[in-house]
């Protein structure tokens, strides 16, 4: 009954963080990954991820080469700067950040909405661990066979 429920990220963050993740596991062995590879393996619509990639290339969050050895990648020096919040804010903005939980357009300390306390609180909380979870701390993961991308 509850089979693929995802109140957290948006399909098109699902399939931003998959790309990335995919992508930084083959940066890690200096290999640039085709687009149809990544569709592959993260299981998500060509022409999707191809809209995906480009907001996550001009975000700078990878790099797009074109030509007979293009490819996507993510330089390997910047695989330990790049957070989870630094995707989630490039694909799908600062919502999920600042955002009220009921939708309304004014909800602050001062003029709360009723879930106002214990949302921003998990949303706090959410955020932290966002920012300090690195694109490289999960490809090592992923590299390592310790965690997957698809079932």
């Amino acid at each position: 009954m509850f089979q693929n429920i995802n109140i957290m990220f948006s399909k098109t963050c699902e399939y931003g963080i998959k790309a990335v993740l995919y992508i930084a596991v083959r940066s890690l062995k200096n290999e640039r990954v085709k687009i149809g590879d990544i569709v592959e393996h993260i299981g998500s619509p060509e022409a999707f991820t191809g809209k995906i990639l480009g907001v996550l290339s001009k975000n700078n969050i990878v790099a797009s080469y074109t030509g007979p050895n293009g490819g996507f990648e993510i330089d390997r020096d910047r695989l330990n700067t790049i957070s989870l919040a630094d995707i989630v804010s490039a694909i799908d903005g600062d919502a999920l950040f600042d955002g009220c939980a009921l939708g309304l357009d004014e909800c602050d300390d001062q003029h709360p909405c009723p879930m106002h306390e214990s949302f921003s609180l998990m949303r706090n909380q959410l955020r932290d661990m966002l920012r300090k979870t690195t694109v490289y701390e999960l490809a090592i993961g992923l590299e390592k066979g310790e965690s997957l991308l698809m079932r």
